[in-house]
């Protein structure tokens, strides 16, 4: 059977040849005769893999020296809490509330403390980024733990293409559907966390990259619980308890996969490439509506409507009939979503553009005024 599109917003695509070679190894691991599956996360073989997929993360990235790199499970959902317990000393933050993730992180942490929203979208049901010119006003005063944003936004198809001047304040960011699709600058943040079914691997694998210095005195709130502590954590090796061994393996083949297919420069060409290709047609088009302001456009999900919420319907059930899968919009929005993370092909874009222009034809064709 062929492989369909798949513009699953998460889980999501991943690289045909991680599949294969993930497949090839299922049974006997590299003639250890078990499958990772199997192995001891305490055994040489399993902290060979452990070591290797965080040293080729720490390449891909640049990662310095002083951060720590930590393999959890939670999802950024869990995050959302372990930021603020773990960061948030004098319990004041500033949240910049730019999505439905956002919205989530920022309602977490008034549970510990005061979170502020210094800018926020939701008035024009978050189709933007907003003015970010308040978040360095209000930075300037110093008495903020940190200040905290969603990078990319899954449902509205935003993100951002500058980031805040938060000036001394660290930066902590939820990078989930962004990570590892153009380079970053690491030493801008002092916290980067992603789940990592977007771009990274599979789900149930959270990658959390920390500044040693936020968290060398421990958390900040003492009802952190010890799962939660970042300095634990990395003083155990991310190894507090049974780690996903399974997830961080297919993690590290994923890194290498890009690592070998021109690192992060390299993706980032591709992924505005295809993104260019879908807003071409949307920006063309009598039909389809992008719900995301131009300005704050996505690389990674393109969101669109028709304006019709039957023809919506429509448009999903004809692309099935393609072979295109995981089209639907999230129910915030409507309309359709492409999720077009690294794994996803230019092959799979040009058949979506390809179906767009091909369904709007038919409607012309039937009579409807566009």
């Amino acid at each position: 059977m062929a492989r369909v599109h798949n513009f699953s917003a998460g889980p999501a695509a991943l690289p045909e040849s991680v599949l294969a070679e993930t497949a090839a190894e299922l049974v006997d691991y590299r003639g250890c005769g078990m499958s990772v599956l199997e192995m001891s996360h305490r055994s040489a073989a399993y902290q060979q893999i452990f070591d290797e997929t965080e040293s080729c993360l720490r390449r891909v990235l640049n990662i310095p020296d002083t951060y720590r790199v930590l393999f959890l499970q939670g999802g950024a959902t869990l995050e959302f809490a372990a930021v603020p317990l773990n960061l948030m000393r004098t319990k004041h933050a500033g949240y910049v509330v730019s999505g439905n993730f956002a919205k989530k992180a920022w309602e977490e942490a008034g549970r510990y403390g005061q979170a502020e929203a210094l800018a926020t979208s939701e008035a024009t049901n978050f189709d933007r980024i907003p003015d970010l010119a308040p978040v360095a006003e209000r930075c300037a005063a110093g008495d903020l733990d940190y200040v905290h944003i969603c990078q990319n936004n899954t449902i509205f198809g935003t993100m951002y293409h500058k980031l805040p001047d938060t000036g001394d304040v660290p930066l902590v960011a939820d990078v989930s559907s962004c990570f590892l699709s153009f380079p970053l600058d690491v030493e801008r943040y002092g916290l980067i966390y992603a789940g990592a079914q977007k771009n990274a691997g599979p789900a149930g694998v959270t990658v959390v990259i920390v500044r040693e210095d936020l968290i060398a005195d421990g958390p900040a709130l003492g009802i952190c619980p010890s799962y939660l502590d970042y300095r634990t954590e990395a003083a155990k090796g991310s190894m507090l308890n049974t780690p996903n061994t399974f997830g961080i393996y297919l993690c590290g083949k994923v890194f290498a996969w890009v690592e070998a297919t021109g690192g992060l420069a390299a993706m980032e060409q591709r992924n505005r490439a295809k993104a260019d290709v879908l807003y071409d047609v949307l920006d063309a088009s009598g039909l389809y509506r992008g719900t995301a302001q131009p300005a704050s456009r996505s690389i990674a999900n393109v969101t669109f409507t028709t304006g019709s919420k039957e023809l919506d319907a429509a448009f999903v059930a004809g692309a099935r009939e393609h072979g295109i899968e995981g089209i639907a919009g999230h129910r915030l929005v409507g309309g359709m979503r492409a999720s077009i993370y690294n794994a996803v092909s230019m092959e799979s874009v040009e058949a979506l553009a390809a179906y767009m222009r091909e369904f709007e034809a038919k409607q012309m064709a039937g009579g409807r005024s566009l």
